[in-house]
């Protein structure tokens, strides 16, 4: 105990502040994307497509989240972490604006696509920011703090689209996912860059040639394609089972569904995100500096492929929301691990972009997650397809039985 409280005294205030940022740009990051999910309903009926279509818009936006990922890696390891993050933020808040004024399929899938490129910014440069401004006795519980704020954002799309549907159409729940966009400011004014990168940014006497291939070479090629294979599993189920639970809760029985009014969807999906979600991000750190980082992975992964069988299995509201909360927790909990992991393997040098690879570049792969679930969705019933969604679980679990132990490493 007395560990831990010495090293809490080492945070400083802007320590603090960075630590808010990349919270602030993951929290709201996770509202605007999720946004198109709460209303996917309503865009099914308005435009007149089927799931599967309604599945390959979510698709795009996670093809282009690689593309970002990998993008903005780039931009952060050339001009900053605070100046990508910014960057990140502007684009997905306007292209969700821009959303709700999409007079096409077409339209709405330029705005989702070029969404997508900021949502796979802002993950790795908030989290890279995080990993090198804060002390190694606190980086675990850093990263993880910062990863559970996409469950609150979840959550607030949920409030949000629940209120606004009941008096307005779904494009007024894009409207809001513009707001984002005023955190900016705040950032550009009062958040310090990170001191390790301008140490070693591009143009100094110690920063050496940078080459993206480094990430696929010894001692880091074994690690990078553990991380992209684990999170690949991991978010073809996150994405599999979330893009569509809305929907599963709102059809009717006959449509594969449960039949659930708005309401109590918009109920369901906030105790999920805030009872499940939120503390299984937020308490991966003190699990991974307890057991290890690697162990942690498997076993929130191997947890969560068993309990996503017995949620496609439940009719019940009661039995549903009881299941949510630890599918949600297990589920999501282990990408945490990812940030913590890829931030402790790579060097600052090339820190960013790797975990722009790993993570986004796992985005782009799982892109077809929403497609196929809702594919076989349309086929056999959403409950059905949610099986795939824990089989690739367990794919994810044995892929991270691959990965280094990195506990108590130090940032070069």
């Amino acid at each position: 105990m007395a560990a831990t409280t010495i090293s809490l005294t080492q945070v400083t205030s802007a320590q603090r502040r960075t630590l808010i940022a990349a919270a602030l740009g993951w929290l709201l990051d996770g509202f605007d994307v999720m946004l198109y999910a709460l209303v996917i309903t309503a865009i099914v009926a308005e435009f007149g497509i089927s799931k599967a279509t309604a599945g390959k818009l979510a698709t795009l936006t996670l093809l282009a989240s690689g593309i970002g990922g990998v993008f903005f890696g780039f931009v952060a390891d050339r001009i900053g972490r605070t100046k990508a993050l910014m960057l990140s933020i502007l684009t997905y808040s306007l292209c969700s604006f821009a959303s709700g004024l999409a007079t096409s399929v077409a339209m709405l899938a330029a705005c989702r696509f070029i969404l997508g490129l900021g949502m796979g910014g802002e993950w790795n440069t908030g989290a890279t920011l995080v990993a090198e401004s804060w002390p190694t006795e606190l980086r675990a519980k850093a990263i993880s703090m910062m990863q559970s704020t996409w469950a609150l954002g979840y959550a607030a799309a949920a409030l949000v689209s629940g209120i606004v549907l009941r008096y307005s159409n779904w494009r007024m729940v894009f409207f809001v996912g513009v707001l984002p966009a005023l955190v900016v400011f705040w950032i550009r004014k009062d958040v310090p860059e990170s001191e390790m990168w301008l140490a070693r940014k591009p143009g100094t006497t110690i920063a050496p040639e940078v080459r993206f291939s480094e990430i696929f070479s010894r001692p880091y090629a074994k690690t990078t394609m553990a991380l992209l294979c684990m999170n690949f599993f991991g978010m073809f189920a996150w994405w599999g089972l979330f893009t569509w639970i809305p929907s599963y809760l709102q059809l009717p029985l006959s449509k594969g569904g449960r039949g659930f009014d708005v309401s109590l969807m918009t109920i369901m999906l906030v105790a999920l995100n805030l009872t499940g979600m939120f503390p299984g991000y937020g308490t991966f750190g003190w699990v991974a500096d307890k057991l290890g980082r690697k162990k942690s992975c498997v076993l929130y992964t191997l947890l969560a492929s068993l309990l996503v069988l017995l949620y496609a299995r439940a009719t019940d509201p009661r039995t549903l929301l009881l299941l949510g909360t630890p599918v949600a927790f297990f589920a999501t909990g282990f990408f945490s691990g990812s940030g913590i992991i890829g931030s402790e393997v790579y060097p600052t040098r090339i820190r960013a972009r790797a975990l722009g690879f790993t993570y986004n570049g796992a985005r782009t792969i799982s892109s077809i997650a929403p497609t196929v679930i809702g594919y076989f969705g349309q086929k056999y019933g959403l409950g059905s397809a949610f099986y795939l969604c824990s089989a690739s679980l367990f794919l994810s679990m044995l892929c991270a039985t691959q990965l280094p132990e990195t506990k108590g490493k130090i940032l070069e």
